[in-house]
Order: C-alpha cells, then structure tokens, then sequence
C-alpha cells in the first residue's frame, strides 16, 4: 500500500527540498541547466508573490514532489491563464498518484483565482511526462515555444 502523503503550499523552509528536486527534472530537460543559485532566487521570487502558487508532496515530514504555477493574461481568452511552471516527483514516488494529485490541486488553485485555461511546456523527449500529461486530459497545440535572453 502506498505511503500516505499531502499537498500543501510550500514555503521558505522546503526550498532546499525543492532545489533538489528541480535538479532531478533539469538532469531531464535539454533547455534548462542546473543552477542551484539562480533555482533558489526563482523559488524565492515565486514564494514571495500571491500571483504564484508553489505545492509540495509530503510523505511525514520530507518533501517529495512539487508543482508550481504563474498566473498570466490571455488575450485570447480575454481572462487569466495559469502557466504551470514545474512539475516533478521523487522517482521512487512516481506512478504513485502524487504527480496526479500535484495537477489537480495546482488546478483548483489556478480555477480559485480566475484561471479559464491552463498551459505547461514539457520536454519534446520526455515520453513519460508526455504520457501522464495526455492521461490528465492535456492536449498538445500547434504552437511552438521560442525563447531569447535579455
């Protein structure tokens, strides 16, 4: 039977949790390299403002999983879009429901806060996630991302 967990808001405490885990899904995605500063400005950043949400998995007192999400404008839809930024869970943990119930609660926030659409990138070469996005009811575009430093 699988290990009890909870979803909850993380705060500054889990950062180094949360580091570690976005270093798990950087060692997966070729656009993003590891930079254990620069993560924990951006966890920083994104704890400090009521526009974003930051959820951890919890099995007793260790983090093992995150989701976060940035809520945006649409001007197609005329209305807020929830961007979902990170999702990751412990590799020993995945296929557990975790990552499901990340989704979900990442939607219920993104919904409370007047999101009507939610959008993610994922890793062209990441089957997994691709797979557990499509069983979620998510639905590739025909848009494609591009990207250019300041």
């Amino acid at each position: 039977m699988p290990a009890a967990y909870t979803i909850r808001r993380a705060d500054r405490n889990d950062i180094p949790a949360l580091v570690s885990l976005l270093h798990l899904l950087f060692s997966i995605e070729a656009d993003f390299v590891f930079d254990e500063k620069r993560q924990q400005k951006g966890l920083h950043l994104l704890l400090e403002s009521a526009a974003n949400c930051v959820l951890v998995a919890e099995i007793g007192q260790r983090v093992v999983g995150m989701s976060s999400g940035q809520l945006t404008i649409s001007t197609a839809e005329g209305s807020v879009a929830l961007l979902i930024e990170d999702v990751v869970v412990e590799k020993n943990w995945q296929g557990s429901g975790i990552g499901r119930a990340l989704m979900g609660e990442i939607a219920r926030w993104g919904a409370e806060n007047g999101a009507c659409r939610m959008q993610l990138l994922a890793d062209r070469n990441n089957a997994a996630a691709l797979n557990f996005y499509e069983k979620l009811g998510w639905k590739q575009t025909q848009l494609i991302c591009l990207r250019k430093y300041t």
